[in-house]
């Protein structure tokens, strides 16, 4: 039988999500104190198994606890996917070329927003390197693999998996992530839990994020419930509100009128999903269509063009940081990194190079591609699987594997997500099945216009209520 664990108990924290724990503190039922040390001793309980932390700041996470904030997550603890710079703790990027790296002295934009919400760090939450995959593995002489909390043999996902993982077993109600291709949404949809790609540039950013080739990846959270995800982004506005796009203000109640719904069950190159998913998708679409919206399939949005634009950026991000990262990053020592990152590094090739320009014009292009799509179908969501399976086994995408065994078979799992992060607009997976020969989350993907997190968010708490996720324990 698959190794399921989590760390859910009767404590302070209980079952509740953040926003349920926010209340409890503000009555005074429970003091933040309370809810940090439980954190911290649920922590200490799964880490062994799953593997999920970088490193820890719990004596001054328990001190911190101490001072009032007028931050409506006052009190909430919760973990900093290991690409961000925060004062005080120094940055792996989830790799071992960082592993002499500096205690760095100021917070990346995003950490201030996040904090500024009253949320209490716990610490940095594993990644793979540099986030170029979608499984959180590492080479065995660096640290072990992040474990998936309902199946240990399996993936949490990536490259946010430390915080997929983190959320699902309990430790934590919501952890801060980022999504480049995916790695939001992918540990989330592994993991059983939500998670929002936000429309581009809807928050601030940490360094590597910005610094993304094409703006393509995007800061966010992963969380078990929509109304923790909901209440985020509402109270991450009241810190910085990007005046190109329409606040989304705080969503608390379903989706009033009937959507128009186009599903996609394969992608570019005529990828499908396993007949698990499939099952699971169809079951989406008619829970939608009872629920009185409009469902039709459609074939995939994107032209072929598309897998080949988003590899080569992709492998721009990898020949940047591999060749010139120890001029950006102070401590990197480049002889370290994975076979998988010097293998995207290698495909860049001089005529690639050459040919960038037309490569990020076509980019950009695909944000107005996918407006035009949803007004020439008439379509206001798009639903499609998350990723083309449940989480992988560990070690089919493990870091000792030749790079480019690695690669060809990330692209036949994460065949959905990325779409979203040229388009630049929102997109949000939802933990709407399940394996159950794997005991494994299968996760579905909702696409909106650019600049409609809103209704993505309306339409979850509809179908949060009508089919709740399953739970872990």
């Amino acid at each position: 039988m698959p190794e399921v664990v989590h760390a859910f108990t009767a404590d302070a924290m209980g079952d509740h999500d953040a926003v349920g724990i926010a209340e409890l503190i503000r009555d005074g039922t429970v003091h933040p104190k309370e809810v940090v040390a439980a954190a911290i001793a649920r922590a200490r309980a799964v880490e062994p198994t799953i593997n999920a932390i970088v490193c820890e700041r719990f004596e001054q996470a328990l001190a911190d606890a101490d001072h009032p904030s007028s931050g409506f997550f006052w009190g909430i603890p919760m973990f900093f996917k290991d690409m961000v710079d925060v004062a005080g703790m120094p940055t792996h990027n989830g790799s071992a070329a960082f592993e002499h790296t500096r205690i760095k002295t100021k917070s990346d934009p995003i950490v201030e927003q996040i904090l500024a919400q009253g949320f209490i760090n716990l610490g940095k939450s594993t990644m793979p390197e540099f986030g170029f995959t979608c499984s959180t593995e590492f080479p065995r002489a660096y640290r072990p693999d992040t474990t998936n909390p309902w199946n240990s043999g399996h993936s949490a996902g990536g490259s946010s998996g430390g915080a997929g993982a983190l959320v699902a077993a309990g430790v934590v109600p919501i952890a801060h992530s980022a999504d480049g291709g995916g790695s939001t949404r992918i540990p989330a949809a592994c993991c059983g839990a939500v998670g929002l790609k936000a429309t581009n540039a809807r928050i601030l950013y940490g360094a590597l994020s910005k610094g993304a080739p094409s703006g393509i990846t995007m800061e966010g959270v992963i969380t078990r419930s929509v109304r923790d995800t909901a209440y985020f982004y509402a109270e991450a506005e009241k810190h910085y509100r990007n005046p190109k796009l329409d606040p989304i203000g705080l969503v608390t109640s379903p989706v009033q009128r009937r959507l128009n719904v186009a599903v996609v069950d394969e992608s570019i190159g005529n990828r499908r999903p396993d007949s698990v998913t499939q099952r699971e998708l169809e079951k989406t679409a008619a829970l939608l269509e009872s629920l009185g919206h409009s469902v039709k399939w459609i074939k995939p949005p994107v032209p072929e063009q598309f897998v080949h634009d988003f590899i080569d950026t992709w492998a721009l991000g990898a020949m940047l940081v591999h060749r010139f990262g120890p001029l950006a990053f102070r401590g990197m020592d480049r002889s370290k990194v994975t076979d998988l990152t010097r293998y995207l590094s290698s495909t860049m090739t001089a005529k690639k190079l050459i040919s960038r320009p037309k490569v990020a014009k076509r980019m950009a292009g695909y944000r107005q591609h996918m407006e035009d799509q949803f007004t020439e179908l008439d379509i206001d969501v798009i639903l499609s699987p998350t990723l083309a399976h449940a989480a992988i086994k560990l070690g089919e995408m493990g870091m000792d594997l030749p790079g480019r065994v690695v690669f060809e078979r990330m692209q036949e799992w994460a065949i959905f997500t990325p779409v979203a992060n040229a388009s630049g607009g929102p997109a949000l997976t939802l933990p709407m099945g399940h394996d159950e020969v794997n005991n494994l989350p299968v996760g579905m993907l909702f696409w909106a216009r650019h600049g409609q997190d809103r209704l993505l968010l309306e339409l979850a708490y509809e179908l949060e209520a009508a089919a709740p996720w399953r739970t872990i324990f």
